[in-house]
């Protein structure tokens, strides 16, 4: 069982306050999860890169704070904060932080 930082009732959280970037690499922490549904805060370190990779889930992206470039089925989208991005599942992409980026990735049941 994965440990989430929200019980699943009705609950909030202050964002900014459970930002941390790790030394390099990435920083994943589930907020929420039922059946249906994940929610997780990803904090990278800048310079970080995710190689190209496919989801079976929809998922979304939520930009809190920093700047990356996520390439969406051979697209750039910059991310920065406040631009939000819906992934349908199996499509393929990969990020890369230019600066520490934290943003909120919701994972959903895919087609």
């Amino acid at each position: 069982m994965t440990a989430t930082l929200l019980p699943l009732q009705s609950s909030a959280i202050q964002l900014q306050e459970t930002i941390e970037y790790p030394a390099a690499g990435v920083l994943n922490k589930v907020l929420v999860k039922d059946s249906n549904c994940q929610y997780s805060l990803f904090c990278l370190a800048a310079e970080t890169e995710i190689s190209e990779h496919t989801s079976a889930r929809n998922a979304t992206v939520n930009v809190i704070e920093g700047k990356g470039i996520l390439t969406l089925e051979g697209k750039d989208i910059v991310l920065e904060p406040g631009v939000f991005v819906f992934m349908p599942a199996r499509a393929p992409h990969a990020l890369k932080a230019e600066s520490n980026l934290a943003f909120i990735l919701t994972l959903s049941e895919g087609n």
